[in-house]
This record gives structure tokens, C-alpha cells and sequence, in this order.
């Protein structure tokens, strides 16, 4: 026997919803979320949400549905493929769940800012309830929601009957591209039975990555020209353990770079030394490496020096610890854009933020050009010996300076070999060092990316299988 029960004012037949009231129930929570309400105002959000109003009329529309419906897919897509796709097959769920967690509000910003023990009580609870809203709206999934359209569109417009299909399974697998925290909390909030126990996960992932879109990067570049950060959505994905030849090196780094993430005192770190000796592969392996902990490195360019202040000024109070990386950095002669760099190492009544820490990799230890002619010349110069300390000075004002040096031919058949043995590649030793040597011989000389192109042109060679004709 069929029942009927009232809540929230809606009715319930035999405990479940009638689809109308279903989606009605979640378009009018919209209208108390307060904190989140930013997650709606995308245009996917707003597209779905024109489509829910047009399914819960009171006399809907058959064609403002349809117009809707395709509205709301394209939207949905369009999004997906600017999240770098999801771990989820549905669209609007994988919506929703993103801008959760990217969105940069009152409760967001002050967890990443200060901390969960300065949200009030109020605040938290408040935060709950908007939850509590969007899960309703989370539920509406893509077969559901594509059903309650084609019975409304497809009796007045037979023709469209077949026009669509739910909005599901749209990227395959191979395409998702999220680190790994930020997958693990997707799946957290897809299995929640109870939005409003999120906000424990949701302030821990705040705490540690930050907020915004970002937070979902950990490995950003400074554009020089807008004036802005911006993510990198397919970073290069070294290890350390494709290093081979610089354990020394790295251990000093990876303890330094430990140091800074747990709230130590750490050094900012200047690697030097020949080209290919793997100085930039090193600090982007490391950046790989503690990137679930909140690392991030933030890449800008050597021209872009005299920028450094609006950049540090932009990370501060950030979650995340950063790695300022300037990659290949000199200065010529009569170039005095190095003042900046060292005014914010060591000298300036501001103090650098504790989550900024700076790496710069150079081929020379002395970043400053120097000729011999401007030594022991006071005819020219009067305070020839200050100019000279002055130019030496910016190194030192790296704590941590650590050379990298060009391998001999042990090391270096060293590292060809081991790079052979990671890639699981067969080839008799002699013949091995034979092809590394004249190798060698006829490119740039040893060094660790020397050995690296030619394990890389040997792999291809292995495995490489023409076509048939």
C-alpha cells in the first residue's frame, strides 16, 4: 500500500521522492547556500542550474528544457576538459566536487591563511549546511537527470527523443590528470554518505595545498608579461632515482628542502656547475617528489628578476611551501638587475615569508660577470676592491651552495649503465660501453644528459618496429 509522508514540506511516496519534488527539493537549497555560493557562479554551474529551474516549473517547457539540457552538456564538457579530467564519470558530479574544492571563500581562505583553529564555530557550522545543499544537488546524477529531460522534451518533440545521452563517461581513463591528494579527496567526497563530515578532509587538503585553482598544481610558472602565476598542467616528471651520479648532491638538497616543510630553519640554495650535469633535474625531482607534501616549485625566468617582490608578495600566506626557482642564472657586466635577487636573499627590512624558499642553478658560482681588468686597477676605480666584493656577494648569500661536476668516463659509463638496467633494456656490456664512449665522442662531451640522449636514442633503436608494408 502506497504511503505518504510529509518532510520538509515536500511529499514522500513510499519513502522516496517523486522526481519533481526530487529536483525541486535541491533547486530550492540553492537559495540558502552562503559561504559556497561561488561554486554555482561558473558558467557550467549556471548552465545546469537554468536546466534544473526548467525540470521543476510548475509548467515547464519542453523546448527551454532541451535548449537547456544542451546548454548544460556543453558546459559540463568544456569544464572537464579544464580540470584535466576526473576520476569520476559523471560531469556535473565532477563539477561539483571540483570547484569544492578550488573555491576560494571566507571559510577556504581563512583555513589556509591561519589554520582550522581560527574558524568560529558559527562559521563551521554554517559551512556544514552549505554542504548539506550541494549534496542534494550532487545526487541529481547524469541518468537521472538525463530521464526527467527526455520525458519532459520527448512527447512534445518526438525528434529529440534520441538527441542525447547522459552526460557520463565522457574523457577515457588515460586522460585524468590530478596529483595524487587531490584524487584520494575526490573519491572522499564522491563516497560521503554525509556532506557535512567534509570539512575536516576539506580543511587538512586547505591547510597543506591551499585554495583557488592553483591549489591544484605543484609546479607553477610566473608570466612575466600578465604579471600573474600560472599552473603547468603537464610538468616534467623526473625522479630523483633517474639521477644517477649526484647522490651527495641531493642528499644535502632533499635534507635542507625537509627542513623547510617541517618549519626549520633552511637554507635558499645555489646549484652550480658545467651544463648536463643535472643541476635543473635535480630541483624538479625534488619538486616531484614532496609535491604531496605541499611542496611547489614556482619557476621564474632570469629576466623577470626585477618582478621577485610582487612574486614573494603573492605567496605569502599561502599553504603551500614554495620553491622560487630561477633556473640559469648570470648577469652580465654592466647588468645591476642582480640587486633586486639579493636585496630579497638577505638585506631588506621585509622579511621573506617562511613558505618561500629560493633556488637558482647557474654555470658559474661568481652569478655576477667579472673581468680581470677590474681587479687591482684604483686608477679607474677608487673603491675597485668594494666593486669586486660587491659583484662576489650575491653568491654568497646562498646558505647552501652545492657544485655539480662533469663525470669522468667511470662515472659516466656509471650512469649509462644504470639507466639501461631502470628501462629494462638488453644490450651486451661491451657492446654497451663501446656505442656509450663513441657516443661521447661525438656530441657534447660526458655528462649525465650526454648519457641520458643516448639510453634514449638506444631505447628507440631497441624497440622500435617499422611498419609493415
Amino acid at each position: 500500500m502506497t504511503t505518504e509522508i510529509q518532510e520538509q514540506g515536500y511529499i514522500r511516496h513510499d519513502s522516496v521522492l517523486v522526481p519533481a519534488e526530487e529536483i525541486r527539493l535541491a533547486w530550492h537549497s540553492v537559495y540558502g547556500i552562503t559561504l559556497l555560493r561561488g561554486i554555482l557562479a561558473h558558467e557550467a554551474g549556471l548552465a545546469v542550474m537554468r536546466l534544473l529551474q526548467e525540470l521543476q516549473a510548475s509548467k515547464p517547457d519542453p523546448v527551454a528544457a532541451a535548449e537547456a539540457y544542451s546548454g548544460a552538456f556543453y558546459q559540463l564538457l568544456g569544464s572537464l576538459h579544464q580540470d584535466g579530467g576526473s576520476p569520476l564519470t559523471d560531469a556535473w558530479q565532477a563539477y561539483l566536487i571540483h570547484r569544492l574544492i578550488d573555491d576560494s571563500n571566507l571559510w577556504s581562505a581563512t583555513v589556509e591563511a591561519h589554520g582550522s583553529p581560527h574558524i568560529s564555530p558559527a562559521l563551521r557550522a554554517q559551512a556544514q549546511r552549505d554542504l548539506r545543499a550541494l549534496q542534494r544537488l550532487f545526487r541529481l546524477d547524469a541518468q537521472f537527470i538525463w530521464e526527467q529531460t527526455r520525458a519532459l522534451v520527448a512527447p512534445a518533440m518526438p525528434a529529440l527523443d534520441e538527441a542525447w545521452v547522459p552526460w557520463q563517461h565522457l574523457q577515457p581513463p588515460t586522460e585524468i590528470d590530478q596529483q595524487q591528494a587531490r584524487q584520494e579527496l575526490i573519491q572522499t567526497i564522491a563516497a560521503c554518505p554525509n556532506w557535512e563530515e567534509l570539512v575536516g578532509p576539506l580543511e587538512r587538503y586547505w591547510s597543506r595545498y591551499g585554495t583557488g585553482k592553483l591549489a591544484r598544481y605543484h609546479v607553477l610558472r610566473w608570466d612575466g608579461t600578465g604579471k600573474v602565476i600560472s599552473g603547468i598542467q603537464h610538468p616534467d616528471l623526473i625522479r630523483l632515482s633517474g639521477l644517477i651520479g649526484h647522490e651527495r648532491q641531493q642528499a644535502r638538497i632533499v635534507a635542507n628542502v625537509e627542513r623547510f616543510l617541517a618549519g626549520l630553519p633552511a637554507h635558499n640554495m645555489l646549484l652550480y656547475g658545467p651544463p648536463g650535469t643535472g643541476k635543473s633535474s635535480t630541483i624538479k625531482a625534488i619538486a616531484n617528489t614532496y609535491a604531496d607534501q605541499g611542496l611547489c616549485l614556482l619557476e621564474v625566468g632570469k629576466e623577470y628578476t626585477s618582478d621577485l617582490p610582487q612574486v614573494v608578495a603573492a605567496l605569502r600566506g599561502r599553504a603551500p611551501h614554495y620553491l622560487l626557482f630561477i633556473d640559469d642564472l648570470s648577469f652580465e657586466e654592466h647588468d645591476t638587475s642582480y640587486k633586486n635577487l639579493k636585496v630579497l636573499l638577505e638585506g631588506t627590512a621585509e622579511a621573506r615569508p617562511a613558505n618561500v624558499l629560493i633556488c637558482a642553478t647557474s654555470n658559474r658560482m661568481n652569478l655576477v660577470k667579472e673581468n680581470f681588468g677590474e681587479r687591482g686597477k684604483p686608477t679607474e676605480d677608487v673603491n675597485w676592491r668594494d666593486t669586486m666584493d660587491e659583484k662576489q656577494s650575491l653568491a654568497h648569500r646562498f646558505g647552501l651552495r652545492i657544485s655539480f661536476f662533469t663525470p669522468d668516463q667511470l662515472q659516466y659509463l656509471h650512469i649509462v649503465r644504470s639507466l639501461v638496467q631502470q628501462r629494462q633494456l638488453t644490450i651486451a656490456d661491451e657492446e654497451l660501453q663501446a656505442r656509450a664512449l663513441q657516443w661521447e665522442r661525438q656530441h657534447a662531451g660526458r655528462s649525465g644528459r650526454s648519457a641520458r640522449q643516448f639510453v634514449d636514442d638506444l631505447e628507440a633503436e631497441i624497440k622500435y618496429q617499422p611498419p609493415t608494408p
